[in-house]
């Protein structure tokens, strides 16, 4: 039989083996479970500007494409070079196969260059057969670049759309042509200063018919502009790059010429656009207040907001947070929304400039509808007829006690408004007034006593 101190001796070590086995994680397990500080206030608890991660916003988005093969299935033909000798792989695109499909699905899949994916448009589609592929974002992003890796050789002339109101609206990023002033009637490279900074301008970079595939076009939104190392505070930059909707037209393909000879069949059906990547490079809208996106219940995408704000891109303060006006928050200062003082007796308040102003910029919060007898900008006195119970602190509920006297004078006073509003007047000449029960004479001796009881007792 075992002694009570062979199974302390026993139980150790197991202990003792378990916790080498687990790299002692018996002991570090409560703290793994922490949760991590927030990136929105610093370790002293203090708010400071955070934003959320950068991502591919165009990562397994749908995208609505305006042309694609294989409805009904097509020929197409691949062009290569080599040693200056041009040839054709010709293959079938068939929507219907999926081993032979190049759905609008692959332009935003991932992005495997081991085992490419395209995205194929009808062959031979050329001007004025624009060719248009449109992705929503699903919230506002800060947009840094757009990108696409091509299949096919890159367009002899597209542009870059953005939309801010979910595709309401459009606005053009970017134009590329060879052909800059007979295409879009737009001077090529263009200088951009502080006075056209939210213009799109036209470049005929990136529009060579070489390479033959994989050839690449991407848009820097900031680049070149004057005001992108003052970003924190250019509102025309940060509404630049702002956006909801992507959109891309193809607009004019490259061809070798040849697609008017004998064998022109063959020679067109070489031509068509293809993209084996789509990518919108940049952050969830969060104006400084958020450091994620998340769904809400209804599955929309919006910003988890701290610092008291509130919206789907933390565009606005929270109620009852409208001390101070909203702001964007920079490096610099956080500017978190801060609450009304209402000294605990209002639950509603409105934001006056005039008064932030006379302030010296520190509070401009206007209390509502103030409660439990009181009144003022802050509900920080009491109310005609009340007075201070000085025992209390002016944020208790009861710290301003009532007057019988002047709670009867007050009732008084009502009756002789009410009077006032029957057309009850001129009471010496005895004049009739209008009630709800008729005409009737005025009792202006009762109304007299009232007025002396009102003297004699107010």
């Amino acid at each position: 039989l075992l002694t009570r101190s062979d199974l302390w001796l026993i139980l150790l070590t197991v202990c003792a083996c378990s916790r080498r086995a687990l790299g002692g994680y018996g002991l570090s397990m409560f703290a793994a479970q922490s949760s991590p500080p927030d990136p929105c206030y610093d370790e002293n608890g203090n708010p400071r500007r955070c934003i959320p991660d950068f991502v591919n916003a165009a990562f397994g988005k749908d995208v609505r494409v305006s042309s694609t093969c294989g409805n009904p299935a097509t020929r197409y033909c691949v062009v290569s070079e080599k040693d200056e000798e041009r040839s054709r792989d010709c293959h079938t695109c068939d929507a219907s196969d999926p081993k032979k499909s190049h759905p609008a699905a692959y332009l935003t899949d991932l992005n495997n260059p081991h085992n490419l994916t395209c995205w194929r448009s009808e062959t031979y589609l050329q001007a004025p057969q624009n060719v248009t592929l449109t992705l929503s974002l699903g919230k506002k992003f800060e947009v840094t670049y757009v990108s696409l890796q091509f299949c096919s050789p890159r367009p002899e002339s597209m542009t870059i759309f953005k939309s801010m109101d979910y595709g309401k609206s459009w606005m053009p990023f970017q134009f590329y042509s060879t052909q800059c002033k007979k295409m879009y009637n737009r001077q090529n490279r263009a200088v951009i200063t502080k006075q056209n900074e939210q213009e799109a301008v036209c470049t005929d970079s990136h529009t060579d018919m070489h390479p033959l595939t994989g050839g690449l076009i991407a848009f820097s939104t900031l680049d070149g502009r004057p005001s992108a190392h003052d970003f924190d505070n250019s509102p025309v930059l940060q509404d630049w790059v702002t956006a909801t909707d992507i959109k891309v037209i193809f607009s004019r393909l490259h061809t070798f010429g040849d697609e008017n000879e004998d064998d022109s069949e063959l020679a067109r059906d070489s031509y068509a656009y293809a993209v084996s990547d789509l990518q919108v490079g940049g952050r969830c809208k969060c104006n400084g207040h958020a450091s994620k996106c998340v769904k809400d219940r209804e599955g929309n995408l919006v910003c988890e907001c701290k610092h008291n704000t509130a919206g789907p891109e933390c565009d606005r303060c929270k109620p009852f947070h409208y001390d101070r006006p909203w702001q964007r928050a920079t490096a610099r200062e956080a500017n978190e929304c801060v609450a009304c003082h209402c000294n605990l007796h209002a639950r509603r308040c409105r934001f006056n400039m005039e008064l932030y102003k006379l302030s010296g910029r520190r509070s401009g919060g206007v209390c509502l509808n103030c409660r439990h007898n009181t009144a003022g900008r802050h509900c920080h006195y009491c109310k005609e007829g009340y007075y201070r119970d000085m025992t209390k602190s002016i944020s208790h509920r009861r710290a301003c006690k009532g007057n019988s006297a002047h709670t009867l004078c007050t009732f008084i006073s009502i009756i002789i408004h009410r009077l006032t509003r029957l057309k009850c007047v001129d009471l010496i000449f005895n004049y009739s007034f209008n009630s709800l029960w008729g005409k009737r004479p005025c009792n202006y001796k009762a109304v007299l006593s009232i007025l002396s009881l009102k003297a004699s007792f107010c």
